[in-house]
């Protein structure tokens, strides 16, 4: 299966507008990874071409900030919190049954981009252990079985 070649031609709206400012790398970085849903490679490296910005410096911003993504997200994010709280009070259980019943692996995507599940270590939320957040709905005292439910109603 072939990938869609990637129109680097939508970068262009978003390097006119910060052309006049210095050290608008994380902006520009932003306004991209809205655009193209992720980072890849080709955008990386057409914003260094246009703006001069080394390649490594580009992705040393990209590996900083948790915000910024280099592989293809779904359509879905889904974040398990498994810190301290979360973990005593069933976030391991909560991480194998999605990923068994969604067919993930913490850290990946689903073949056709619906789902990402992803662990986190704090959501800042621990009275409500275990806490999921999916798709910036936060989730507390979670039961997996309702949580799967509720994750394969998702279109």
């Amino acid at each position: 299966m072939s990938e869609t070649p990637i129109d680097l031609t939508l970068l262009d709206p978003i390097l006119e507008e910060f052309k006049e400012q210095k050290g608008a790398v994380i902006p520009v970085l932003q306004r991209a990874q809205d655009v193209y849903g992720y980072l890849p490679k080709e955008v990386l490296g057409a914003i260094s071409e246009k703006t001069g910005v080394p390649l490594s410096r580009l992705y040393g911003v990209v590996t900083f900030y948790s915000q910024f993504n280099l592989e293809r997200q779904g359509r879905h994010i889904v974040r398990v919190c498994d810190g301290t709280a979360c973990h005593v009070r069933g976030a391991p259980k909560i991480v194998a049954d999605i990923g068994d019943a969604l067919n993930l692996e913490p850290g990946s995507s689903d073949s056709d981009y619906k789902y990402t599940l992803e662990i986190v270590y704090c959501l800042g939320s621990c009275g409500l252990a275990p806490v999921v957040v999916v798709d910036d709905v936060v989730y507390g005292q979670t039961k997996s079985d309702t949580l799967v439910e509720k994750l394969l109603q998702l279109e």
